[in-house]
């Protein structure tokens, strides 16, 4: 299940790419339209900005704006920033991975099932961006 910092991270960027040809964004703007609260918004847009996909310009005019175009943006690479792992368990993690100590991998029918849910999910996140989050 998503968390609500990944719902709203999606939300504010989608609400940003409705509106790149705009220029900056004021945050404000983007919690009211988004109804967001404006300090979680804020922690979420500076993570944002901290992996070089999102740039501010202060005072007026000033905003967040976009340093990756949004079809450049995988919903993958949003999910890993804010949530973490995509995978289901530490096992089966294709960057966070993490041996169970209770299980043996290659004997292990959850751990088979679970790398499917995992690179079907792959397939979809890694193909779409946040360009798609808009169309």
């Amino acid at each position: 299940m998503l968390s609500k910092k990944t719902q709203y991270a999606f939300k504010a960027l989608s609400y940003l790419a409705e509106h790149s040809t705009n220029g900056p964004v004021l945050i404000a703007t983007i919690a009211n339209e988004k109804k967001i609260p404006l300090k979680f918004l804020e922690n979420i847009l500076l993570e944002l900005k901290k992996a070089d996909l999102l740039d501010s310009k202060k005072g007026k005019g000033g905003g967040y704006y976009f340093k990756v175009a949004p079809d450049q943006i995988t919903l993958a690479t949003i999910m890993r920033l804010i949530e973490g792992p995509i995978a289901l368990l530490p096992c089966v993690s294709l960057n966070f991975y993490e041996k169970c100590a209770d299980c043996n991998e290659k004997k292990c029918g959850l751990n088979k099932i679970m790398c499917q849910v995992r690179d079907n999910t792959l397939s979809v996140l890694e193909h779409k961006t946040v360009a798609n989050l808009v169309e």
